[in-house]
């Protein structure tokens, strides 16, 4: 042990640092899990701008190259699609929409999904594109 002024003895830890330390690692972690959560990739289609959809209650069905079709970033059939979808626009009548399909698909597989959210009754949709680059 040391001795400061042969009076007091000194026996305390500077934890400045570990505390500095530990907090440069919260926020990188932080940084990290937030930039990972992204969702399906697919490669979209281009169109002009426009105004988006996205909302916390909007619902995101995604079709993927293969044909997949996805409710927010669950696989699903068609049937299953069309039931979940019966149960979000039981709770909120006005459920909005965004399809985001690749630009590969066939388009018979946007046309069957356009038709259920017709027959769901659902009218607030949107189609996701990317934005052209002039």
């Amino acid at each position: 042990m040391k001795y400061l002024d042969d009076s007091k003895i000194y026996d305390e830890v500077n934890v400045t640092p570990m505390l500095d330390l530990s907090y440069v690692l919260l926020v990188i972690f932080i940084i990290l899990t937030t930039a990972t959560v992204q969702g399906i990739k697919v490669n979209l289609p281009k169109a002009s701008a426009a105004p988006s959809l996205a909302e916390s209650k909007t619902k995101a069905i995604t079709i993927t190259e293969d044909g997949t079709i996805y409710l927010d970033t669950y696989p699903v059939s068609m049937g299953e699609l069309e039931s979940l979808l019966r149960q979000y626009k039981a709770v909120t009548p006005d459920l909005p929409v965004i399809i985001k399909a690749d630009a590969m698909i066939q388009y018979q597989k946007v046309v069957d999904v356009l038709d259920l959210m017709g027959r769901l009754e659902i009218y607030q949709l949107g189609l996701v594109t990317k934005k052209v680059v002039k």
